[in-house]
């Protein structure tokens, strides 16, 4: 069909000519979608502000050649309003923004698991409902775990004897035993790797009440483990805003 609508979250978004933009968006049933916004950039926009990173819009868009076209817009969740106004908030969302555009990588491929991790995610960065920190690296645990690289923090990853285990070997997918262990392998605190199961699994009572060495050490290995698997470095990563 010519026209569909769907909701969306804005990933990002790249000037056109004088006055148009082409705004990518991560969509409840059509995946990643592509889109001009013609005339988004005038002042006199009926829709512009609502086509910004992190808006959460239902938009309604017309099927083009190469590029579709945005019709119409309306906003559901004015993310970024809170998030574009601190920068740790701004900094872990840009990173948010950049994994889901990276794990998304076909256009019109349904991606719902990966859409409303992205949705819930940004909704907890911008009522504060954890530090800026937590709530992204257990984005990027789960985004990373829907993606098919899910992080072993119990067993060992590589021949799954139960753990705990003392040893976090990246490239072998998470914690590793003493036989399995390669050189050069992390050696978290056994209160980390509580932090991390945590963060997978969503239990924020016992994320919210982990230390501040227990998050930053945490922290360090998401990132690792984050960039290995995305085959890329995370340019928003560099701009996180860490706890001292």
């Amino acid at each position: 069909m010519p026209l569909y609508r769907d909701d969306a979250i804005v990933l990002r978004t790249h000037k056109l000519g004088e006055a148009d933009r082409i705004i990518t968006f991560l969509t409840r049933e059509h995946g990643k979608v592509r889109a001009v916004g013609r005339g988004v950039r005038r002042t006199s926009s009926k829709f512009g502000a609502r086509l910004e990173p992190f808006m959460m819009v239902d938009v309604q868009l017309y099927t083009g050649r190469n590029l579709d076209s945005v019709t119409q817009v309306e906003t559901i969740g004015a993310f970024a309003r809170q998030i574009s106004a601190d920068y740790a908030l701004y900094t872990a969302g840009a990173a948010m923004l950049e994994t889901a555009d990276r794990l998304v990588a076909a256009e019109h491929e349904p991606a719902v698991q990966q859409y409303w991790l992205l949705v819930g995610a940004l909704r907890a960065l911008s009522e504060r409902a954890h530090t800026p920190g937590l709530v992204l690296n257990s984005y990027l645990l789960r985004a990373l775990a829907v993606a098919g690289w899910a992080p072993s923090f119990t067993e060992c990853a590589r021949c799954g004897e139960p753990g705990p285990h003392h040893s976090f070997a990246v490239a072998q997918g998470g914690a590793v035993c003493s036989r399995c262990r390669p050189p050069g392998s992390a050696s978290p605190a056994p209160e980390t790797f509580d932090l991390l199961a945590a963060l997978l699994a969503g239990d924020w009572e016992v994320a919210d009440a982990a230390e501040r060495r227990h998050r930053s050490e945490a922290d360090g290995l998401v990132a690792a483990y984050s960039q290995f698997y995305l085959e890329r470095t995370l340019r928003s990563l560099r701009m996180i805003e860490r706890e001292a």
